[in-house]
């Protein structure tokens, strides 16, 4: 199925009008900054995170163990039970999530929403959550949905004897189709135009390897069933989701010791995904017309069969059948490549999901890699030597896959989980809570050093900025930009960074104070300094251990870019501003915040490249935008990303500046907000604004104080 064209779109603009992006796509759009408004929140100012501490946790267990088995005529349960259709759910929440912007996941509940809710590889599992729709009707605003797709793979894998390490909540629940999440740029379903020159040249941030798709094609690369290529895109893409080969192997064999696959008839015979398909569906899709449509005949991927003897316990069978039997290439009943046992034992067959016959069991091709990929063999023969290590690596990796995208464990409001810290949360050790009278003495022994304000403060916002609300990672909490790999990000200007820290570690140890604390401080004392204002400092971080930190994992933070600080390592895809508005989203900003800080940061003297920087001394003052606005001069482009000010009556250059800079001028939105703060009677409130909008960053990874 292809997506809608654009000539197709303006076809169909006189239906609802021609819009603004229909006449100016290339405008720089700035809807993902305003996404999520309490306007789309129908429990308005709801404290989910207060609402779910009093939820009745063990009830809400026993009611999922009931509907487990509680087979319905309009999806009847495989073998009697739901657990395999749930744990898929659960993992297809979840698993969307990459290392590259910390974006997707089981956080936010997306997939009740589009495009998740039809991607091929979700296909029926709209029945899942159809299913689960009476115990969200009976727990309410107590159980977020977000949450309760974590929960209830964690619940079927208990059902089914399976181990894991349970689940936090905490997770809270969006309204609308997440508008900042680049899924790929195909118009066509399992296109796979995403690749440079090699399969591990996967265009960042992208983790699946085709649109639509969760993680692989079962299949094989594009459908080539070939194993050891399959090897490649599985290590590439899991990696690319945060996992090691063990924790990718223990996924795979773990979840695939649970349920089939079901392509049980032609493909055509299904109908449109949910969002494609008629209004009377009421938002059921895949109605497939082969036989009952559902049961025996249920067509999801097109792959068909059980993987284990019995597909709703948890046992060794996947490993053990894998490993000892040969297996030969064949095709399901829709077309689709799999493989099946030679010679197989009548015992090793599974039942037919209604109980009426015997079936064989299937591997995809996505399997074999893990018993013919030489470093995914030796870590198979390894579990089946030890089947509990084994089921602790399935249960811890597991775990980290529903709960990568929370963040920190502070994050956790409650649950049934394992009291245990893994370095993957980002833990950071409890800090000090300052008085005010001790965060004045240190602002005084900063005031008193050879420290500029420009070094105070850029130093705090490499620190800070690093934050990341997609997955709640980085932030100025543990000082972690004393530790590699931050300390040498080009970003962060290493011999800068080294001198300012050398000062803070001396300031800390004297006040008995953690450096990350020292290190917002220190951007208040700059910002004072320039400002003539008081910018509060609320304290309480602790400094990291290298132990504490995954650096591989720290290095996906790095800015390759940083509009607020006018710096770019080079030429990218996209432009300056769309990179900038991805970070404002990331930080949590909305366009006016945004727009207060490039101006504050220009009037302070804060640019990598010198351009954009139009007074004489630094000041935190509106000047920056009085200037931008001012028409005595009219701009030329000098290169890609420079543009010069000619005086209109001399022809001098007079200034110069950066796409950043003049978007400010040049978008309608953003010259709006612009123009209110170059307003004279402003200059005070783009002062405060700009206080206020800078300590929601430094204080963004604080989720101590939500």
């Amino acid at each position: 199925m292809k997506f809608i064209s654009k000539d197709e779109k303006r076809n169909m603009a006189g239906s609802r009008g021609t819009q603004n992006k229909d006449w100016w796509p290339n405008q720089l759009n700035l809807d993902i900054l305003r996404q999520h408004d309490t306007k789309s929140n129908p429990l308005g100012d709801f404290n989910y995170r207060e609402a779910v501490k009093s939820l009745d946790l063990e009830a809400v267990k026993a009611d999922l163990k009931k509907v487990m088995t509680e087979s319905q005529d309009w999806w009847p349960a495989d073998y009697g039970h739901y657990g395999p259709l749930f744990i898929r759910m659960t993992w297809h929440a979840a698993g969307t999530y990459r290392m590259g912007d910390g974006r997707g996941g089981a956080n936010t509940g997306a997939q009740r929403f589009a495009p998740l809710n039809s991607w091929p590889d979700n296909g029926n599992l709209d029945k899942a959550r159809r299913l689960l729709w009476p115990i969200k009707q009976k727990y309410g605003n107590k159980l977020s949905w977000a949450d309760l797709l974590v929960l209830t793979g964690n619940v079927a894998i208990e059902t089914m004897g399976g181990p894991n390490h349970g689940t936090a909540l905490g997770r809270e629940d969006i309204w609308h189709p997440e508008k900042d999440v680049y899924w790929g740029s195909e118009d066509t379903w399992l296109g796979d135009n995403r690749y440079g020159k090699t399969r591990q040249d996967l265009e960042n941030p992208l983790a699946a390897v085709q649109m639509g798709l969760i993680y692989v094609n079962p299949e094989g690369p594009n459908g080539n069933p070939d194993p050891l290529l399959s090897a490649q895109d599985i290590r590439e893409t899991f990696s690319r989701m945060a996992m090691n080969d063990e924790e990718t192997f223990a996924l795979v064999a773990g979840g695939h010791t649970f349920g089939k696959a079901h392509g049980n008839g032609p493909p055509e015979k299904v109908g449109p995904e949910p969002e494609g398909a008629p209004i009377e569906a009421q938002g059921f899709g895949w109605t497939s017309s082969h036989g009952s449509g559902k049961g025996v005949d249920t067509i999801t991927s097109g792959v068909e069969g059980p993987w284990t003897t019995n597909p709703i316990k948890w046992d060794m069978d996947y490993l053990t059948h894998l490993y000892n039997y040969e297996w030969k290439l064949t095709k399901s009943p829709a077309g689709a490549h799999i493989w099946q046992p030679v010679d197989v034992e009548e015992s090793h067959m599974a039942p037919e999901v209604d109980g009426s016959t015997k079936v064989t069991l299937m591997m995809t091709t996505a399997d074999m890699a893990l018993k013919l990929d030489p470093g995914f063999r030796e870590i198979g023969e390894r579990f089946i030597k030890d089947p509990k290590s084994f089921g602790e690596a399935f249960a811890r990796a597991w775990f980290k896959l529903l709960h990568r995208d929370m963040g920190p464990k502070s994050n956790y409001v409650t649950g049934d989980f394992k009291d245990e810290d893994y370095i993957w949360q980002d833990p950071v050790p409890a800090g000090k809570s300052l008085s005010v009278d001790e965060v004045a003495g240190i602002k005084d022994k900063i005031g008193k050093t050879e420290l500029s304000n420009q070094e105070l403060i850029e130093t705090a916002w490499a620190s800070a900025s690093t934050f990341r609300g997609s997955d709640m990672r980085g932030g100025a909490n543990g000082a972690r930009i004393r530790l590699a790999p931050q300390k040498d990000w080009a970003a962060n200007k290493p011999d800068q960074l080294s001198k300012v820290l050398k000062v803070y570690s001396v300031i800390a140890d004297e006040t008995g104070s953690s450096i990350a604390d020292v290190l917002v401080i220190g951007g208040a004392v700059g910002i004072e300094r320039l400002g003539s204002v008081s910018v509060d400092v609320t304290t309480g971080r602790g400094d990291a251990t290298e132990e504490q930190t995954d650096a591989n994992s720290f290095s996906y933070l790095e800015p390759r870019a940083d509009g607020f600080r006018n710096y770019s390592e080079k030429e990218f895809a996209v432009s300056p501003e769309e990179i900038m508005l991805d970070k404002a989203q990331l930080l949590g900003l909305t366009p006016a915040e945004m727009t207060v800080l490039v101006g504050g940061f220009r009037a302070m003297h804060l640019s990598a490249t010198g351009e954009g920087i139009w007074s004489d001394k630094p000041a935190l003052n509106n000047d920056w935008f009085k200037t931008l606005l001012d028409m005595s001069v009219e701009w030329k482009k000098t290169d890609y990303n420079s543009y010069e000010a000619r005086d209109r009556k001399t022809g001098d250059v007079v200034r110069n500046a950066t796409r950043i800079d003049l978007v400010f001028g040049s978008n309608s939105e953003l010259r709006a907000l612009a123009e209110v703060y170059a307003q004279e009677d402003n200059n005070d409130k783009f002062v405060n604004d700009f206080v206020a909008a800078w300590n929601k960053v430094m204080n963004a990874d604080r989720f101590d104080l939500r």
